[in-house]
């Protein structure tokens, strides 16, 4: 990409620039604030008025901007009607995520879902209180009919977040996979993990299915998992993500038990009429730790576990 003019005024350098897929690269550094949005527009981004606010944090750590514009001529080429990811990696002495950059075009509170793999322990946020989003618990089985359990786990998001007042870093899913038995999925393979970024793993050396159930130094990776989802607006989190690698390794994996009921009669056995009794009590509980996870009314829950 050929640099403008008056570049050096604004303070900005070119560091590199270059093109993959149907993405147009520059690598920029900037000594201004102000110099940086300037230079963005007159390159043709559009960016928020006032941006230079938020990237004046950045430029005082003598952070460097890496700034992608979409090619519609290459884009046409892929054969793809939306934009594939863009992948690139960095090394950096903190453990942290620049997440406050896409604030500045936000139209209500946005969602960060960030997957880390580590060598020794979960990973939690340093800076914003880390919680388990709640788990293990019974709940009615009509939400396995269609897209009922979707709903559920976007509204009981919506719920603990708010809760929270959207100032919190929920585990969702933590899992050491050098070994586990049985396995929650199947562990992601050496090449999987490479092509994430894990540079220390082996190669393969366990059948498929087999991942995860073999001591380490075999086809399981020594490799923790941390999967964590935040849901924020500029006002909760006014500050970039920062992280921690702490010592603990026991799984955790936000999941529900939907227990279905025994359909037969209450005449069929001494003890039928005492498994009724129980399951009424049982469905009575269903429903209101269902209300209470998500905020449903009760009352169309008892309903519709009686359907």
């Amino acid at each position: 990409m050929e640099r403008r003019r008056g570049d050096a005024a604004l303070g900005v350098k070119v560091e590199d620039s270059f093109s993959v897929g149907e993405y147009d690269i520059v690598i920029l550094s900037a000594s201004e604030s102000d110099g940086l949005e300037t230079w963005l527009r007159q390159n043709g981004y559009r960016i928020p008025e006032r941006a230079s606010r938020a990237l004046r944090p950045y430029v005082m750590q003598n952070m460097k901007f890496f700034v992608a514009k979409v090619n519609l001529k290459e884009q046409v080429k892929t054969g793809f009607s939306s934009l594939r990811p863009l992948q690139f990696e960095f090394d950096s002495p903190k453990f942290m995520l620049p997440m406050r950059l896409g604030m500045l075009n936000a139209n209500g509170p946005q969602d960060l879902i960030v997957y880390a793999l580590t060598r020794n322990g979960r990973v939690e946020s340093t800076n914003y209180r880390t919680v388990k989003l709640p788990a293990n618990m019974n709940l009615p089985p009509y939400l396995k009919q269609g897209g009922n359990f979707s709903e559920f786990y976007r509204a009981m998001f919506s719920q603990q977040a708010a809760r929270e007042g959207m100032k919190a870093v929920f585990t969702e899913y933590f899992w050491d996979m050098s070994w586990c038995d049985p396995c929650a999925a199947e562990p992601l393979s050496a090449d999987e993990l490479k092509m994430a970024g894990v540079r220390w793993v082996q190669s393969d050396s366990a059948p498929p299915g087999q991942r995860g159930r073999v001591a380490p130094g075999g086809g399981a990776q020594p490799v923790m998992l941390t999967r964590l989802h935040i849901r924020y607006t500029p006002e909760t989190f006014p500050e970039d993500l920062a992280f921690q690698e702490t010592s603990d390794r026991q799984n955790f994996q936000t999941r529900y038990v939907l227990q279905n009921p025994w359909k037969g009669s209450a005449n069929a056995c001494p003890q039928a009429g005492v498994y009724f009794k129980s399951l009424a009590e049982r469905q009575e509980q269903e429903a209101q730790a269902l209300a209470n996870l998500t905020g449903w009314d009760i009352n169309d829950i008892r309903r519709r576990i009686r359907q």
